[in-house]
C-alpha cells in the first residue's frame, strides 16, 4: 500500500490549462500594461523540464531588442510553447540564437 500523506512533490509548475504559465502567483503591472498594438508570436522549444529552464529562456529571449514579455506553457518531455510579445518585429533566428544560448532547441517551423 503507498502512504500519500504529507507527500511533497509541489514542483512550481502551473497547470497548462491555467491563465499564466510563468510558476508565480503574483505578477507585477509591467506585464498588464502590454500594448493592444503589440506583435505576438509563438515557438515551439524543445528540452526544458522544469522551471530553472523556463527561466532560462525567458531570460535570453526578454534581452532581445524590442521584445516586452515571454510566456512559456511547460511542456516537460515534449516541446514547450513559447509566446514572445514584442513592440517590433524580431528575426526568427534572433530567437533561435536566444533559445539555443539558454541550452535548448527551437523546432523549426
Amino acid at each position: 500500500m503507498c502512504n500519500t500523506e504529507n507527500v511533497g512533490n509541489e514542483l512550481g509548475l502551473t497547470d497548462k490549462n491555467h491563465a499564466c504559465s510563468c510558476g508565480t502567483s503574483g505578477h507585477s503591472a509591467e506585464a498588464a500594461s502590454i500594448s493592444e498594438d503589440a506583435i505576438r508570436e509563438h515557438y515551439l522549444v524543445e528540452g526544458m523540464t522544469c522551471s530553472h529552464c523556463v527561466s532560462s529562456v525567458t531570460e535570453e529571449v526578454t534581452a532581445l531588442d524590442g521584445v516586452e514579455s515571454v510566456s512559456v506553457d511547460l511542456n516537460a518531455g515534449g516541446a514547450s510553447r513559447i509566446m514572445v510579445v514584442s513592440s517590433k518585429p524580431v528575426a526568427v533566428e534572433a530567437i533561435r540564437t536566444a533559445v539555443t544560448e539558454a541550452g535548448y532547441s527551437l523546432v523549426s517551423a
